[in-house]
């Protein structure tokens, strides 16, 4: 309720916020990124770029999403998220043995 000044404002100041948490987010995504490369780098092949790219655009990602992006078999997907989960670079946020997801640690 209120005038309708008052309430633009209070929007406008919202949509700041919002904003502000979004650029720190992207900011923190990207330094991930960069981080990720480099700790990637003695990897060979397409998988391990092609999986960092999606943990860089998605927020959350399952293997069977990982592998359907990426085009790689789900033994190789298994690997690679093992591998960046014991360099510290994903964590699996569910808990469980079936039905994991994972996301960056920024």
């Amino acid at each position: 309720g209120g005038p309708p000044a008052e309430r633009l404002a209070l929007w406008l100041d919202g949509m700041d916020s919002a904003t502000l948490t979004a650029m720190r987010h992207l900011d923190e995504i990207e330094a991930w990124s960069v981080r990720a490369n480099t700790v990637m780098a003695p990897l060979s092949g397409r998988t391990p770029p092609t999986l960092r790219a999606v943990l860089t655009e998605w927020p959350l990602v399952s293997a069977p999403m990982a592998e359907t992006l990426t085009g790689a078999s789900r033994a190789t997907i298994g690997r690679n998220l093992a591998w960046m989960e014991a360099k510290g670079l994903i964590r699996e946020v569910t808990g469980q043995g079936r039905f994991r997801m994972w996301r960056v640690v920024s």
